[in-house]
């Protein structure tokens, strides 16, 4: 489907009513078309229709016309540059990006992403925190711990029963 198809079908769902279908029509044309920046507009624009500015914020981050207030609010929801960075969902280099604005605000964001990572980080691919720093790996070191519990557990009651077993023999 053309973006002009897919746009056509987003405001014929905006005109019924379907705001959530509409969003994700054009979740997916930003997939599709990252650079597209009035895709990331309309997107924009839709999530307003919800009343929540971080959202409109985060995908109207590279427009020049950006609201100050969702700006503001899309970087509290995203502290740290490397979320944003996934956030943004760029893809490819900054000088990819259509307007010099969007290429200056992409530099902008991979640049303090790499001061808070301490290296260099780029676009391709930016998929995760985890990706991007060294050695906190959190999740990993809880969920091991976990099956360490677990296991223990499952040792105790294997001994319990050994011991219950031998008693009742006895």
């Amino acid at each position: 489907m053309t973006v002009d198809t897919t746009l056509a079908k987003v405001d014929a769902d905006l005109r019924a009513g379907r705001i959530p279908v509409a969003r994700q029509r054009l979740r997916g044309l930003v997939a599709s078309y990252p650079a597209d920046l009035m895709v990331r507009r309309r997107l924009a624009e839709v999530y307003r229709l919800y009343g929540e500015p971080a959202e409109p914020g985060r995908w109207s981050c590279l427009d020049a016309d950006r609201d100050p207030d969702e700006t503001a609010a899309f970087e509290a929801r995203y502290p740290d540059p490397l979320d944003r960075m996934v956030a943004v969902a760029w893809r490819g280099p900054e000088e990819s990006a259509p307007t010099a604005t969007a290429r200056a605000r992409l530099a902008g964001l991979r640049e303090a992403a790499s001061v808070q990572a301490g290296r260099p980080v780029d676009w391709d691919p930016v998929r995760t925190r985890a990706e991007h720093t060294d050695g906190d790996d959190s999740t990993g070191t809880l969920f091991c711990a976990g099956l360490a519990l677990v296991g223990l557990v499952l040792l105790g009651f294997a001994v319990l029963g050994a011991v219950t077993f031998v008693r009742w023999w006895l």
